[in-house]
């Protein structure tokens, strides 16, 4: 799908919740109308770019030539890239530095790089005399397909991932598929984990179509790209429509999460194993827990496994950076989840493709035999 020359998105997703309302916009060169955009949706008298080291390498004069020509006056703050920097300290930092700098009600935060950025931009945003506007400008496949949509803002604490946060929604969302040509391929296939997710849990035909067309997708064709994030938004969107808050349908988008932030958490979130990594080992932990249940028929859990092997992704726990996989560790972060009821955890499980659900009464026992056969068997 190719765009106008006045660089017209390609596709464009109402998140409706009322006066929280706002436009998910996909396209190619969707930064270099980011002044315009945002001027045009956002009463706004300064903006503040929130990026990380990585990011404004690439990116960050564009966004600041696009905020320029539109007459938004702008100024830049760059944080180290990672998952560490979602922490208290960083935080702080974050807010004080915004401030410092004469911070108004009037001014917009704008999130330019990845989830780590677009979590605890989101955050700020919603903290900063409490509650400024900001936008979501997301340079990761997982971000445009996931973390940028819906308003889930967040740091990390030393009991476990995500666990001080808001929900506060962005006021837009734009996702520019030209940031993705710098992006690594190992961040492109951890997206790309995320992407597979939404096919999973409701769209056995979207999951279908990735089996056939995952290559081209990670290939970068355009085509391909847009209609996997539009695919991903609009079920997305839905979702959040109905569910903000997470009371309910929405903990359908966590598939794969329980155990992918217990090990992202248990190695002390580095690069170790990235969030998209991790999510597609928690996934085909969700679906082999399901299969051991008698939930799910095995020949769709060797299925997804066998569509992450096909793309370049593991199914398989990486090795420990101190050499062994602690189950009891993984057990306690486990019971630290947010979606804990009870004290009982809280898993989405699967009856095949398409097709999961929420179970918060899974046999605990279950779960550590799962986790010792996968870790140390």
């Amino acid at each position: 799908m190719k765009l106008s020359s006045k660089i017209e998105p390609a596709e464009q997703i109402r998140v409706s919740l009322k006066e929280r309302s706002y436009d998910i916009l996909i396209g190619s060169d969707l930064l270099d109308a980011a002044g315009t955009l945002i001027a045009k949706g956002i009463e706004t008298s300064k903006a503040y770019i929130v990026t990380d080291s990585n990011v404004s390498t690439h990116y960050a004069n564009r966004l600041i030539s696009s905020l320029n020509n539109a007459g938004i006056e702008n100024d830049i703050i760059i944080l180290e890239p990672g998952e560490k920097t979602k922490s208290f300290k960083v935080f702080e930092g974050l807010l004080n530095t915004i401030i410092e700098k004469g911070v108004e009600r009037s001014n917009t935060l704008i999130a330019l790089g990845g989830g780590v950025v677009g979590d605890i931009t989101g955050f700020a945003a919603s903290t900063i005399l409490r509650g400024i506007n900001y936008v979501q400008i997301p340079t990761t496949l997982l971000a445009q397909v996931d973390s940028s949509v819906g308003g889930k803002t967040a740091i990390n604490s030393s009991s476990g991932k995500n666990l001080i946060g808001s929900f506060y929604q962005p006021k837009l969302v734009l996702a520019d598929l030209r940031t993705l040509e710098t992006l690594p391929e190992r961040e492109l296939l951890a997206g790309y984990a995320e992407t597979v997710k939404y096919g999973l849990i409701g769209d056995s035909v979207f999951f279908s179509w990735l089996e056939k067309n995952g290559e081209n997708l990670l290939k970068g064709e355009q085509s391909y790209l847009i209609h996997a994030i539009a695919t991903s938004c609009k079920m997305k969107s839905e979702i959040v429509a109905q569910d903000e808050k997470e009371k309910g349908e929405r903990a359908l988008l966590n598939l794969g999460h329980t155990f992918a932030h217990a090990l992202e958490s248990e190695v002390g979130f580095d690069n170790h194993i990235l969030h998209g990594e991790a999510v597609a080992i928690g996934i085909c932990l969700a679906f082999n827990l399901s299969t051991n249940l008698g939930l799910c028929p095995i020949s769709d859990t060797e299925r997804v496994q066998k569509h992450f092997r096909s793309i370049g992704l593991s199914v398989e726990p990486p090795e420990h950076p101190s050499g062994e996989w602690k189950i009891d560790a993984i057990m306690k972060l486990i019971g630290l989840d947010k979606k804990v009821v009870n004290n009982h955890p809280v898993f989405i499980l699967s009856k095949g493709i398409g097709s999961s659900f929420i179970a918060d009464d899974v046999p605990l026992n279950e779960v550590r035999q799962l986790l010792e056969n996968t870790f140390l068997g």
